[in-house]
C-alpha cells in the first residue's frame, strides 16, 4: 500500500479503509499554510493573491511543493462567503489575512435575500473555482480542498454577531431565517467548487463552539444546518469534514450526531477520547498552531509521533496557522507522517 496517491489515501481514511499510514493535509481556509516562507519564495504575496486565480493556482502550488501537505487548499482565509454576502472586508496585509470590517446587516430581519445561484457569481468565487481546476487537472493524484465557511459563522460575519448569537434564543424565527438563507448559498457555493475538480470540502465553523453557543444550541442550530449542508455535499457525492473548535466536554455527546465523514478539533481536545466516546468516528488534527509557530522541529516531531501513537486517522494542524510559521517547523511535521511507514 505504500505507493498509493495522495488523493486514494484521504479517500480510503474517510471510507474508515485501511491505509499505510494517515494522510498529512491542511485544508486552507481557517487553516491556511500560506506563510510568508512561501510567499517569499513564490514573490507572490498576500493581498492580492486572493482575487487572482493564477495567483492562487501557484501559490497554493508552491505551498504543496514546501510544506510537503498532501492536497491544496482554497482559499485562504473565511471572508469569502461574508463578501458574497453583502459584508465589507479588509484584505489585509502580507502578514495579515482578509477580515471583516462591518457586518451588512444589524439584524437578521434585516436580511435582504438574494437567489444563491445569482450569489454564486459574486466576489472571489469564479476565481476560486478557476484556481481548483486548473491544481485538479494538473495534479490528479493530489486532492484539492475547498474551505467552506460554516453555516452559523457565515450568519454570524453578515449580521453583527453579538446581536446574531443573541437572536438564537430571543428571535428564533429570524435566526432560522438567516440560516436557512445562508446554509442555501454554502450549498451552491459548494455544488460549484465540486463541479471544479474540488475533491473534498471542508466546513469550518469556528463560532459554532460550545463554549460560545452551549449545548443546547449548538443541538439544535449549529448541528442541523452543517448536517443540512454536509448532506447536500454528499448528495454531490463528495466527502466533508467538519471543523468544530474550542473545547467539546459540554458537546461531546452531540458530536456522534454531525454527518461529517471526519471531525477536526482544536488543539486541547483529546481526540483518541473523541473518537472512543462517538463509535469510532474518523478523527482530524490536532497539531497546536502554537506550538508550530513557536517551538523547534524536534518539539513538532515528537508532538507528531504522538499524535502517530494515539492512531489519530488525519493528521493536520488544530486550527488557524499563522503566517509567520516557520516552514521547517511544517515539514518536521508532515515528513514524520510520512517517515512513519
Amino acid at each position: 500500500m505504500n505507493d498509493i496517491s495522495p488523493k486514494e489515501r484521504l479517500f480510503r481514511v474517510l471510507e474508515k479503509k485501511s491505509v499505510d499510514r494517515p494522510p498529512v493535509i491542511c485544508p486552507g481556509g481557517m487553516m491556511n499554510s500560506a506563510t510568508v516562507d512561501v510567499m517569499d519564495e513564490s514573490q507572490l504575496f498576500f493581498p492580492d493573491v486572493h482575487k487572482s486565480a493564477l495567483a492562487m493556482e501557484k501559490l497554493s502550488s508552491t505551498v504543496q511543493q514546501r510544506t510537503g501537505f498532501e492536497n491544496f487548499g482554497i482559499p485562504y482565509c473565511m471572508t469569502v462567503e461574508a463578501e458574497v454576502l453583502g459584508s465589507s472586508i479588509d484584505f489585509g496585509t502580507r502578514e495579515c489575512e482578509p477580515k471583516i470590517n462591518n457586518e451588512r446587516y444589524a439584524a437578521s430581519h434585516d436580511i435582504i435575500e438574494e437567489d444563491p445561484k445569482t450569489l454564486i457569481k459574486k466576489g472571489r468565487i469564479e476565481a476560486i473555482a478557476k484556481a481548483g481546476y486548473e491544481i485538479s487537472v494538473k495534479n490528479p493524484d493530489i486532492p484539492v480542498i475547498g474551505s467552506l465557511t460554516g453555516p452559523i459563522s457565515t450568519a454570524a460575519s453578515v449580521v453583527d454577531p453579538l446581536r446574531f448569537l443573541k437572536e438564537l434564543r430571543k428571535d428564533k424565527e429570524n435566526a432560522h431565517r438567516a440560516l436557512t438563507y445562508v446554509t442555501d448559498f454554502l450549498i451552491e457555493y459548494a455544488r460549484v467548487l465540486i463541479d471544479s475538480g474540488f475533491s473534498v470540502i471542508t466546513i469550518a465553523d469556528p463560532t459554532a463552539t460550545g463554549e460560545i453557543l452551549g449545548p443546547a444550541m449548538f443541538n439544535n442550530y449549529a448541528i442541523p444546518y452543517i448536517n443540512k449542508l454536509a448532506d447536500a455535499i454528499h448528495a454531490m457525492n463528495t466527502p466533508v469534514i467538519v471543523h468544530i473548535c474550542g473545547r467539546l466536554e459540554s458537546v461531546k455527546k452531540y458530536l456522534g450526531t454531525i454527518r461529517g465523514d471526519a471531525i477536526s478539533t482544536d488543539a486541547m481536545v483529546n481526540l483518541a477520547d473523541i473518537r472512543n466516546s462517538c463509535n469510532g468516528i474518523t478523527v482530524m488534527g490536532n497539531m497546536s498552531t502554537f506550538a508550530l509557530q513557536l517551538q523547534t522541529p524536534s518539539v513538532i516531531q515528537r508532538v507528531t509521533e504522538k499524535l502517530l501513537r494515539d492512531k489519530i486517522n488525519i493528521i493536520s494542524p488544530a486550527c488557524g496557522l499563522s503566517t509567520t510559521t516557520p516552514i521547517m517547523n511544517i515539514q518536521a511535521m508532515t515528513e514524520t507522517v510520512k517517515n512513519s511507514i
